[in-house]
């Protein structure tokens, strides 16, 4: 982490969250006293899984990498969080631990606020909690799809999948690619890092994928598509 932490009021704040707009002054006042923003400097762990977990995570801006660790050197990718995006939110329903790891993939802005303070304010705004839950409900629907496509799909297929999750539209702004490794692939993929790195040259080759050093772009897409479908 870099810099102090900022604790400026929720009303003033640049980066504020839609889903708080609707929300009172005076529990604007009551959250802002309950969170603070924090620098998470490229390649810094947000949270570990397995730790204590006080806190539910707002990305201000940025990019994180979600992911299980799943043995000594073997890790899941789940997700990447960007501005917008929550972290550690089932630690508002009771959950003591984190129950995946977090890091940064370059420099990030996070709101960490207090799981208890939230949960207050859940209780007290029902608007409110339906407004942030919806949002959060979201990640289902990816993680599904995660599921089926570990369980039933075969090598080509995880990977076209996770190419296409990786290179939608909402972290096109981003350059995703340029802070992903091939293994980071992979672990979104499911697969070896080495069949990772040979399905991609025969992406490439197929003039599925075009690739620039560590930047990849998908330039047909509907081929893509129809790898991940069959599988």
């Amino acid at each position: 982490m870099t810099g102090e932490g900022n604790t400026a009021n929720c009303k003033s704040c640049e980066h504020f969250s839609k889903c708080f707009q609707h929300l009172f002054p005076d529990e604007l006042d009551f959250i802002s006293d309950k969170k603070i923003q924090l620098t998470y400097l490229q390649g810094e762990t947000l949270f570990k899984q397995g730790a204590f977990a006080p806190y539910v995570l707002f990305v201000i801006d940025g990019l994180v990498k979600v992911y299980l660790q799943t043995g000594s050197n073997k890790q899941i990718n789940i997700r990447l969080a960007v501005d917008g995006d929550y972290l550690a939110f089932s630690s508002v329903f009771d959950e003591n631990i984190y129950n995946y790891s977090a890091v940064a993939l370059k420099d990030s802005l996070v709101c960490m606020i207090d799981k208890t303070a939230l949960r207050k304010l859940f209780l007290k705004n029902s608007g409110f909690a339906m407004r942030i839950t919806s949002r959060n409900c979201r990640n289902e629907a990816w993680l599904l799809d995660m599921l089926k496509n570990v369980t039933y799909k075969q090598m080509r297929g995880k990977l076209a999948s996770a190419l296409l999750y990786l290179s939608s539209d909402k972290f096109r702004k981003h350059d995703v690619f340029l802070h992903l490794t091939r293994k980071d692939i992979a672990d979104f993929a499911s697969i070896t890092t080495e069949s990772t790195i040979r399905f991609i040259k025969e992406f490439e080759k197929e003039s599925i994928l075009k690739l620039t050093g560590k930047d990849i772009v998908v330039s047909d897409i509907k081929k893509l598509e129809e790898i991940a479908k069959n599988g």
